[in-house]
């Protein structure tokens, strides 16, 4: 594959680490500004060009790369005045790695087909440690000469590439990814308050779970660094989840799909949310501090 020119949207905690790795392998990438500076400035100075907008983004690049919150942000890159589909011409690639609804990606895959360009889903896995190490994992959803094309490309930043359907495919997977990761989370949760409530040490809890078939990464992170007070081990914001969550409700919905648990998960994440726990800097694992609030008790408990 040669080094096709690259434009990147969303060079925050994830993207900055994923276009960092891409200069580093050779691909000329052109990066669009940011009200982080800090990020944008840095790629600059690796070696990246910066765009002043969206179409002088795209006027310049053969795939464009997409990194930003979900589904509102990235129908806006695409449909607004001088956007994403108002500026591309016939033959270029949008890649998608945000976390959105996979009905609303079907429906700019249409729109971008009618102007002779390709859409593709490709959402990421792991967090910004992996993502400035070049280790994410990716779910791409796409044809499979498309894949094909843009395989290497997706190799610059992920340790693993999955090729999961057609376009949508991967943000539907995504969805089933998370909701099992941040159901998890929920479970996590209410164990630690639990314990603190009937009067037991939670580092207890993680101690027996750490040597038994229930331990996980996600625990630790989650459960071991709550017992300990440290809440910041999972770098993924609440407000997020919450987001994801949302989204796969709704595709939920829309298959009928009978089951109980996504909406307990949901339910949690409104809670934690109503209590205050939506801000940028809340992450995850507040989800025990939520619970522990709720259940009037302290975590860690008082020693």
């Amino acid at each position: 594959m040669s080094k096709h020119a690259i434009g990147f949207i969303g060079v925050g905690l994830m993207g900055h680490g994923m276009a960092k790795n891409l200069l580093e392998k050779g691909w000329k990438v052109t990066v669009l500004g940011h009200t982080n500076r800090a990020p944008v400035e840095d790629l600059v100075q690796r070696g990246a060009a910066e765009a002043k907008d969206v179409a002088s983004l795209v006027a310049v690049s053969d795939i464009v790369i997409l990194c930003v919150t979900g589904t509102p942000q990235v129908e806006d890159l695409v449909h607004r005045p001088g956007g994403i589909l108002a500026s591309c011409r016939s033959g270029q690639i949008v890649i998608d790695t945000s976390t959105c609804q996979p009905g609303s990606t079907r429906k700019l895959a249409e729109a971008f087909r009618e102007k002779g360009v390709r859409f593709v889903d490709s959402p990421l896995t792991r967090t910004p440690v992996e993502a400035e190490q070049g280790r994410l994992n990716t779910l791409t959803g796409a044809d499979p000469e498309t894949f094909a094309e843009i395989e290497p490309l997706l190799r610059g930043f992920c340790e693993n590439v999955f090729h999961v359907g057609d376009v949508g495919s991967g943000h539907t997977l995504k969805l089933v990814n998370n909701f099992l990761s941040i159901g998890s989370v929920s479970l996590y949760a209410e164990a630690v308050v639990a314990c603190v409530k009937l009067g037991l040490d939670p580092r207890e809890l993680v101690k027996l779970v750490s040597v038994g078939p229930v331990n996980s990464n996600m625990f630790q992170m989650a459960a071991g660094g709550a017992s300990e007070g440290d809440f910041t081990r999972m770098k993924f914001a609440l407000a997020n989840a919450a987001k994801d969550v949302r989204y796969f409700i709704q595709e939920m919905t829309e298959a009928k799909f009978a089951g109980v648990v996504s909406s307990a998960v949901n339910q949690s994440l409104n809670q934690a949310l109503a209590l205050g726990f939506g801000a940028p800097d809340k992450l995850l694992a507040s989800l025990v501090e939520a619970q522990a609030k709720l259940n009037n008790v302290t975590v860690p408990p008082k020693r």
